[in-house]
């Protein structure tokens, strides 16, 4: 529930550059008052901090762009893969906390999740993984498509 306290490491909790400018610099483990982060749930928290844990003791490989594939076991190891195989509104909560906590391995992590699903995908497919509505007329479509041809690959 929100309002709830998660003691963690100093190190780990300075993964977050938005936490890092909010601890003193020369302060030790015993120093460090309670920060408030009301912008984050606390299941969502809790999943950032495993990620930190984690991300201590075995870094992510760093991500290729572009993604050489749309398999996230094939781009990071696989503890990071299973981290991110989550339903889409955890993933999205997920990318919102890394931003603004300012994790930048974990927003790269989530955003190249997002982008492997959309990966090799066509807009119609795209559109249904995401839930996203077409809001376009026939000629409006036809027009976006004839103006976007240069950027379709071969």
């Amino acid at each position: 529930k929100e309002g709830d306290s998660f003691s963690v490491d100093i190190e780990v909790a300075r993964m977050s550059e938005l936490v890092k400018g909010m601890i003193d610099d020369d302060c030790d483990d015993d120093d460090v008052a309670e920060i408030p982060l009301p912008n984050v749930k606390a299941a969502v928290l809790k999943k950032v901090i495993e990620f930190c844990k984690h991300y201590r003791t075995e870094p992510m490989t760093e991500i290729e762009k572009p993604l050489k594939s749309g398999v996230m076991a094939e781009v990071v190891q696989k503890w990071y893969a299973d981290f991110v195989n989550v339903e889409q509104v955890l993933l999205f909560e997920l990318i919102l906390a890394a931003n603004y906590m300012d994790i930048k391995p974990l927003l790269d992590l989530t955003c190249a999740t997002v982008a492997s699903m959309i990966k090799g995908k066509t807009p119609e497919e795209i559109r249904k993984t995401f839930n996203i509505a077409n809001d376009f007329s026939p000629e409006e479509e036809a027009q976006v498509r004839e103006e976007n041809k240069w950027c379709e690959e071969p």
